[in-house]
């Protein structure tokens, strides 16, 4: 059975039915004919077909680095809750974190078997550059401002200048830092220079040794805070990149009996259920992560439609104090 046949029986033309199948304009008693011979016959239209004529598959493709997450979990929802309203699904793609795979999604996706993509991205090199710039198709990426493209990200240094302005306020001094490459621009630069900045625009000076980089894990927390502790005395302060990595640097404090907050204060950037409910609870920067997945599908869809005055969105947060830091 095809459109033809359904034509046919209908008493119609072929344009016709695909007018109707495709949403055009077909007369009221037109369409109840053609109506009535798809109920009766059980017809499902090809969405292969559909796709060849309106070069339309109405799938975003949406590349994230890590499912499990939970913030990703956030942005993912309000991608899926804005794009269903607009009669689209979504097809994710899942990296762990690494690039090779990224870089596979992207070229999966370029061959048009998408109508747009949204890249949830962690490190930009030159490798996703390269294949962005030859997309055929609407690209948004999320989480990174990348020159050139329509982003929606966080305010990183702001939020760590923040942060550790509070710190200080609080009668912190030796504040040490346990952060993620720079290669990472936003959870990793941004961040730091946010925390080094305010340091040295309060009067205190940056010192190395109270730095340590390492990835997004707890266990990263854990080492690095063990190294932090055990080559520097005095710190009253440890201020983490992410919420992981400071469960990790809480863990190892906990288990050498140093005391949250009154020996040392604790505080990272992200926000969790978890924040919420470990003690004492982690006083941290929230972002609005589902709503960077709203705004990141509608910028797609406004792309995909055609619509102008695509512009970068650069999101707020919210400083959530508990009484991981010392009052």
């Amino acid at each position: 059975m095809n459109i033809i046949d359904i034509a046919k029986l209908a008493g119609v033309s072929k344009s016709t039915v695909s007018r109707f199948l495709n949403n055009g304009y077909v007369s009221e008693e037109n369409r109840s004919k053609i109506q009535t011979v798809i109920d009766e016959t059980g017809f499902i239209p090809s969405s292969h077909a559909k796709t060849l004529r309106t070069k339309k598959t109405n799938l975003i493709g949406v590349i994230l680095p890590k499912i499990s997450s939970e913030t990703i979990g956030k942005v993912v929802s309000g991608i899926s809750e804005e794009t269903s309203n607009s009669g689209y699904n979504i097809i994710l793609g899942n990296t762990d974190l690494n690039i090779e795979k990224e870089i596979e999604y992207l070229q999966i996706f370029k061959n048009k078997n998408v109508d747009g993509v949204i890249f949830v991205a962690t490190i930009i090199t030159k490798k996703h550059l390269d294949i962005i710039k030859d997309m055929k198709i609407p690209i948004v990426i999320v989480g990174q401002n990348v020159d050139g493209y329509p982003c929606v990200y966080h305010s990183d240094y702001e939020s760590a200048y923040d942060m550790t302005k509070y710190l200080i306020k609080k009668g912190h001094r030796k504040i040490s830092y346990i952060g993620v490459t720079k290669d990472d621009i936003s959870a990793g630069l941004n961040r730091e220079l946010g925390y080094k900045d305010c340091l040295k625009n309060n009067n205190l000076k940056i010192n190395k040794n109270l730095i340590k980089i390492g990835e997004f894990s707890q266990e990263s927390g854990y080492k690095n805070a063990k190294e932090l502790i055990e080559n520097n005395k005095g710190i009253d302060a440890i201020f983490c990149a992410t919420y992981n990595i400071a469960l990790g640097a809480m863990e190892y404090l906990k288990e050498n009996n140093i005391n949250i907050p009154y020996d040392i204060s604790v505080c990272s950037i992200g926000d969790s259920k978890i924040s919420n409910i470990i003690s004492p609870r982690l006083t941290t920067i929230n972002y609005h992560y589902e709503q960077s997945g709203v705004e990141s599908a509608k910028m797609i869809l406004d792309m995909i439609s055609a619509k102008n005055n695509i512009n970068n969105i650069k999101l707020g947060y919210e400083l959530k104090i508990r009484e991981s830091v010392k009052l």
